[in-house]
């Protein structure tokens, strides 16, 4: 298994892993969010293996198991006793009353800061754009933060690219903090992000997290259903990816026998595809400590530049899946619920 790699955020010069752990697999589970989700010593168990690993990079959401999914990641690393500056805490902010209004976000970080027992985050992202609440009271509030102290980096989620454009000119135009990272929707059954979303983050050095690298499991098997808890009961990952089955199914087919053609899982290569494409740190859900292997191992493998394109070639433009839809817009596919990522 290869050494783990680091990079930073170009902005805030914050080290990072080649690879995030996700913290959505975290948490109680419920009827209303998640059934799949794990409890606090299956959590501790997979946190412990990617530390170990050299995985110090966790990402999760106020909102993810209705905020319990911070309170086992903060157990967790207490009870094995990780020092705070040994590990990256990301969290989120917006699927809460209020949005991204001054007020929420003041309220929000202390929040999460409680719950994941620690008085700062290293990186804090906003969940999606708010329509309701004007840039520049965001990302006013959000620089307040940093000069507060509670959080080091800022970061952006799923939203159109302008949007993102627009906040970090505010950023630059006022003096505030701007963003250091975009989690995006983004693997090689969903590529829309490379048209507009990719090329502004360039253009303003900020690093790719992208979530669903695997697209919720279609990417690590050669079926397109799963008899999985998650595919029995997680709506979101059919809303957002089941519309495309028949014109997807051939990019699967072919992520499947490039795994053959390296003799490993269908995991490593879709994750391996990220990295040839310059992102720097995908997001991976694990349930289980052998799910982190996994993931880590995926490093070994190196595609070349026509394993690329022969994965790539099938691809045809695909609906917008993750941004939430502007005022009076037929919300779209995994952007109304904090479900979706």
């Amino acid at each position: 298994m290869a050494d783990m790699t680091y990079t930073t955020l170009v902005r805030s010069g914050i080290r990072i892993p080649r690879l995030c752990l996700g913290g959505m697999s975290f948490g109680k589970p419920s009827a209303d969010f998640h059934q799949w989700t794990i409890g606090p010593d299956e959590t501790r168990a997979v946190i412990a293996r990617a530390l170990e690993l050299g995985v110090n990079f966790i990402d999760t959401a106020n909102c993810y198991a209705h905020g319990t999914s911070e309170e086992y990641i903060g157990a967790a690393l207490r009870e094995l006793g990780i020092p705070r500056d040994q590990v990256v805490l990301a969290s989120k902010v917006f699927f809460n009353e209020g949005g991204l209004s001054r007020e929420a976000i003041n309220r929000e970080i202390d929040g999460t800061l409680q719950r994941l027992g620690t008085d700062y985050l290293d990186l804090y992202i906003i969940h999606r754009f708010d329509y309701e609440t004007p840039m520049e009271e965001t990302m006013e509030a959000l620089d307040g933060l940093v000069r507060a102290g509670k959080v080091r980096a800022l970061g952006a989620s799923a939203m159109y690219a302008y949007q993102l454009h627009n906040m970090q000119v505010v950023a630059e135009k006022n003096g505030w903090t701007p963003f250091t990272s975009m989690q995006c929707h983004y693997n090689l059954l969903y590529r829309e992000d490379e048209r507009e979303m990719i090329p502004v983050c360039r253009q303003y050095d900020m690093a790719l997290t992208p979530y669903s690298p695997l697209a919720s499991g279609h990417l690590c098997r050669p079926t397109w259903e799963s008899d999985s808890a998650r595919s029995r009961t997680d709506v979101v990952v059919r809303n957002k990816y089941d519309a495309d089955r028949e014109r997807d199914m051939p990019i699967v087919a072919r992520v499947a026998e490039l795994a053959e053609r390296h003799g490993v899982p269908m995991s490593r290569i879709a994750l391996a595809w990220h990295w040839a494409r310059g992102v720097e740190a995908p997001i991976v859900g694990c349930s289980k400590p052998e799910r982190v292997d996994d993931a880590v191992a995926a490093l070994d493998v190196a595609l070349t530049a026509e394993e690329v394109a022969y994965l790539e070639e099938p691809y045809v433009a695909h609906e917008l899946v993750g941004p939430a839809a502007r005022p009076g817009e037929k919300p779209l596919a995994g952007t109304t619920n904090p479900n979706a990522k």
